[in-house]
């Protein structure tokens, strides 16, 4: 069980960023092309209630909310890209490219004044203004939920780790195709990088901050 009172020194509303990766119809959606190639869309699907309800926690306990989208476009795709996709998914086009119904948030919206990052790269990281956001608004502490789990959750998660920020890791609002890869991305988080923790133990703690402030 975690403890609240850790995490509401940890997660400040002042000082933390909820981080929403890549929630789009292409990683989420039953008709976009990962779903047409075989992967499970339901862990990512069912997620997202619960991240809703997280989202309205962190606009009511006044953190910054920063919406991560994924942007494919060929002047933006390097040959390696190209090399890696086309051996492990032969016979599939980019997806989450510009203008198309897969590169839109998938059942999330952002509200006026929520950052939007575009990234080209599995982190938010690389070659975008996250940074620059972060450090703008005196942001110490993350947490990091989205899609995928193992690959664009945890690549951020890690990057933000590399940069000296505190790293939390939501497990029921991060998901991925396959269970065990899941889990093994939670694992990993724990023993290295940050703390895991449910959606639940955020709200909860962030209840108790005005309690602590006092």
């Amino acid at each position: 069980m975690t403890d609240t009172g850790f995490l509401a020194e940890r997660i400040d509303p002042k000082t933390t960023a909820l981080i929403v990766v890549d929630v789009q119809n292409d990683f989420c959606h039953s008709d976009s092309p990962l779903a047409k190639a075989g992967n499970d869309m339901s862990a990512a699907q069912e997620m997202v209630p619960r991240l809703l309800t997280l989202v309205d926690a962190a606009r009511g306990a006044g953190a910054t909310i920063i919406w991560v989208k994924m942007l494919h476009a060929e002047w933006s795709t390097s040959p390696s890209n190209t090399e890696h996709r086309l051996r492990t998914r032969p016979n599939t086009a980019l997806i989450c490219q510009e203008g198309t119904f897969g590169v839109e948030f998938y059942r999330v919206e952002p509200e006026a004044g929520e950052p939007i990052v575009v990234k080209h790269r599995y982190s938010a990281f690389v070659d975008t203004d996250l940074q620059l956001i972060l450090r703008s608004k005196g942001i110490s502490s993350v947490i990091l939920t989205g899609v995928a789990t193992n690959v664009c959750v945890e690549s951020t998660a890690r990057d933000a780790y590399m940069r000296d920020y505190y790293v939390t890791f939501v497990e029921d609002c991060s998901a991925t195709y396959d269970q065990a890869k899941h889990d093994a991305t939670l694992r990993n988080m724990a023993d290295h990088f940050g703390v895991v923790v449910t959606a639940d133990d955020v709200m909860e703690a962030w209840q108790r901050v005005p309690a602590l402030a006092g």
